[in-house]
């Protein structure tokens, strides 16, 4: 008996400006639909959301990380 589809719920935490987290969301778009102009309906249904987190906190080791992976060698103490 073959599977029946089921809504599936894929998420991505980024520590990114705002800019950087729109982009990140456009392109994952066109990875689900490579042709947005094609007609309806999507062979794979769909849909993207963009939320800023309520609190940073919650998501402390992904901040540092962002921040370690980020820092410029040449501005790290010695």
């Amino acid at each position: 008996m073959p599977e029946e589809p089921r809504v599936w719920e894929i998420r991505l935490n980024l520590y990114a400006t705002a800019r950087q987290a729109e982009e990140v969301k456009e392109r994952i778009a066109r990875m689900l639909c490579p042709d947005p102009d094609h007609a309806p309906p999507c062979p794979i249904p769909w849909s993207t959301m963009l939320f800023e987190a309520d609190d940073p906190d919650d998501h402390a080791d992904l901040v540092e990380q962002g921040r370690i992976e980020s820092r410029r060698p040449e501005l790290d103490p010695q």
